[in-house]
């Protein structure tokens, strides 16, 4: 099921279901592991757009020279250069087979520039580090915006020694979405946003008129959003990538691919855990985005495989007690804001600014 999928966006555009992401690939790797990916026959690519904020305060401190934090999280380039060596080497291959998405540039649209002046400098910017003319699909990464600041300073701090990100409740999500809307389609083919909620998505569809073409949120087996999230993209035509798929083991809990059910349903058909997870995530026609730079790894996750109605059942049932690994109020430094209404987020000092 994994091999060759593919789903219409509501630009009309198509999108294989299953895609590479780069997030937490650290440099002098993720340029070959993006190569491999095209090499074995994935055609959507996600570029970095992050450094994972649980360990960007560690990496800070550490001042590592080998996974920096820059404006362009020292990936962007390298992505750019395994992209364009792919494009020369494999027989074939053009730019315009490959989906490539990406999700707001850190050094101007990432949360400290949400500003709307701050939109279309940003992807100019995407664009010269990846030595491209336009991008497929470009993403407000999260429904939160920080103090604008330096480029180079990704989570400013309240105040000198606190542990907490200065969150800027001056830009709306509206206005946010409304410079987003004004990129010309020369630049960036459609438009879409990460990490929004219905109520998050109603608000701007309603004030822009201009619906989303993608959504990416995290989903996997125990936070499978089929509820309001599934169900509100749906009823208005917006396509769902999955990330973190595999979870996410940034708070040492256990991995998905460990999980009894997964590991039983890949014993019964000759597939490994993470493969049995990826195929589970395609039904319904959404996108999962793995990242490995293990080219076994990146090759095996592409290989075409089934799950029965039996074992997507089995999968299923183990969303009954929805487990989220990605909350902001647990990052590090904390996010003092209230996103999803989990329980670790009640009683934030903040909440999502929609509209003025």
């Amino acid at each position: 099921m994994s091999f060759g999928n593919k789903a219409t966006l509501n630009t009309g555009a198509q999108i294989s279901t299953l895609g590479y992401g780069t997030w937490r690939s650290g440099p002098g790797e993720v340029g070959q592991g993006v190569y491999e990916t095209l090499k074995a026959g994935y055609r959507h690519l996600v570029c970095p757009h992050l450094i994972d904020p649980m360990v960007a305060t560690a990496v800070k401190q550490a001042d590592s020279r080998s996974l920096r934090i820059s404006p362009s999280y020292g990936n962007q380039v390298e992505v750019g250069e395994g992209l364009h060596k792919a494009l020369k080497e494999i027989p074939g291959l053009k730019r315009e087979d490959i989906f490539i998405v990406s999700v707001n540039r850190i050094s101007k649209l990432w949360n400290t520039h949400h500003h709307p002046k701050d939109v279309e400098p940003a992807l100019d910017d995407t664009l010269k580090e990846l030595k491209l003319t336009y991008l497929d699909l470009y993403l407000i990464h999260w429904p939160v915006a920080f103090k604008r600041v330096k480029e180079t300073d990704l989570f400013p701090k309240v105040a000198e020694g606190v542990n907490e990100v200065a969150i800027d409740d001056s830009v709306s999500l509206v206005e946010t979405w409304e410079a987003m809307t004004k990129l010309t389609k020369s630049k960036a083919r459609a438009i879409g946003v990460s990490n929004f909620t219905p109520e998050h998505l109603q608000t701007i569809i309603k004030a822009i008129n201009v619906v989303p073409a993608v959504n990416q949120v995290e989903r996997h087996p125990l936070l499978q959003q089929n509820g309001t999230i599934i169900k509100y993209a749906k009823e208005n035509g917006i396509h769902i990538t999955a990330f973190s798929a595999f979870g996410n083991n940034s708070n040492n809990e256990p991995l998905l691919i460990e999980n009894d059910t997964i590991r039983e349903i890949g014993a019964k058909i000759a597939a490994n855990p993470a493969q049995v997870i990826l195929v589970w995530s395609q039904v319904g026609g959404h996108s999962v985005i793995p990242k490995s730079v293990t080219p076994s790894r990146i090759r095996s996750n592409f290989e075409e495989i089934k799950l029965s109605e039996e074992d997507i059942a089995a999968i299923n049932k183990l969303g009954e007690k929805p487990k989220r690994f990605n909350v902001a109020t647990n990052y590090n430094p904390k996010w003092d804001i209230n996103i999803w209404d989990e329980a670790a987020e009640q009683g934030a000092k903040y909440k999502v600014i929609q509209k003025k």
